[in-house]
């Protein structure tokens, strides 16, 4: 290689961002050695096409990659270099949720080892769907921002973190599980075997009752303490979880859900065969015409054809549009083989229940045809 084409070490440390004693640790460990090596000095320089390979490496570093990720992302192509590195993240993001887990645990172990106060005793299979069921509403947490709901969809909301928990009520008779992502709530009743010693309300974080998910869908009764910071699920013969609760104000939705005007639409449904008929419609935004002769889920430029299904239907005439990914998760979570929808018109919530069991509801925003 040319003279012209070589750089000092300190030139190369200074454009790749590299100080000079990485340099010779990545030399000596072999993932990045020199272009040439002066033998009588053992001075070390670097070639311009060097350049690429050292940024990549420092990017690499600068997100605790270690050494031997970075050797197997350097030597990989395209495809098999983003799938390490998104293998790499996910480790990352597992180790930091245990540890905001157990520091957690901690904090609220620092005021003694007296047990919390009692929210509720609860059938653990029970909790458990009722868990999974309501947490479909819940907004996906990201560094920024959440959806909000709109009547034309979807807007972004900079205070996530708490549409992301799971907000429970405690009171001397039930347990309400609540979760919203502003475009989406659903909300199911609970009842305990054993009431609180007091009434208790908190938003609690999503993640942490996914992951607890299967250790109580496996007891058959399930302790729940409130403690500073957090809850805990007692267990009898499996360990203890402990759930973050979370600091934000979680959203008023009793109030959205007192403002709800009277259903001047019903339509009683076979759940199954909704859900099929919108895995087979081709967009992502279906629209529902409701007659006294039943349901049609119809594209939005079509109202002669679409797929027909079966529905009592009482009220006025519907034309609505919903997202797909929205409704199709309100109808699955339905408790039984039939769905019931209340709506009030082509632009105000819909809400979606179970026919025989109104223990679980959802509300879905539906999308302006405009949209």
């Amino acid at each position: 290689m040319p003279n012209s084409e070589l750089m000092a070490i300190g030139a190369f440390a200074q454009r790749s961002g590299l100080t000079s004693s990485a340099l010779r640790f990545y030399a000596d460990s072999g993932l990045l050695p020199p272009a040439d090596v002066d033998p009588a000095t053992g001075y070390r320089s670097y070639g311009v096409h060097q350049l690429e390979r050292a940024v990549t490496l420092r990017r690499l570093r600068e997100i605790a990659m270690p050494l031997a990720g970075v050797a197997a992302v350097l030597g990989a192509g395209a495809e098999e270099a983003a799938r390490l590195l998104d293998e790499h993240v996910a480790r990352i993001e597992g180790d930091a949720a245990v540890a905001r887990q157990r520091a957690a645990a901690i904090k609220s172990a620092l005021g003694g080892d007296a047990p919390g106060s009692l929210i509720a005793v609860l059938k653990g299979p029970v909790l458990a769907e009722a868990v999974e069921q309501v947490l479909t509403a819940t907004a996906t947490p990201t560094p920024t921002a959440t959806a909000t709901a709109t009547a034309t969809g979807p807007t972004h909301d900079p205070a996530s973190a708490v549409l992301a928990g799971l907000h429970i009520e405690a009171s001397d008779e039930a347990v309400a599980l609540t979760a919203t992502d502003r475009y989406r709530l659903s909300t199911r009743t609970l009842v305990p075997v054993r009431t609180g010693e007091r009434t208790w309300a908190g938003t609690v974080d999503g993640a942490d009752l996914r992951n607890a998910v299967a250790d109580v869908r496996r007891s058959a009764l399930v302790r729940v303490e409130a403690v500073p910071h957090g809850i805990w699920l007692r267990m009898s013969g499996r360990e203890d979880r402990h759930c973050r609760v979370l600091p934000e104000e979680y959203p008023d939705h009793r109030s959205l859900l007192a403002s709800l005007g009277e259903a001047t639409t019903r339509a009683t449904v076979a759940k199954g065969a909704l859900l099929r008929a919108l895995e087979e419609h081709p967009g992502d935004r279906p629209v529902l015409r409701l007659t006294d002769r039943g349901l049609r889920v119809q594209a939005p430029d079509d109202e002669l054809s679409g797929i027909r299904l079966p529905a009592a239907v009482t009220g006025e005439g519907l034309r609505i549009r919903f997202e797909m990914t929205t409704l199709y998760a309100a109808v699955s979570t339905a408790i039984g083989p039939d769905v019931m929808l209340d709506l009030r018109g082509p632009l105000q919530p819909v809400t979606i229940r179970s026919a025989d069991r109104g223990d679980l509801t959802t509300l879905t925003m539906p999308v302006t045809f405009d949209h």
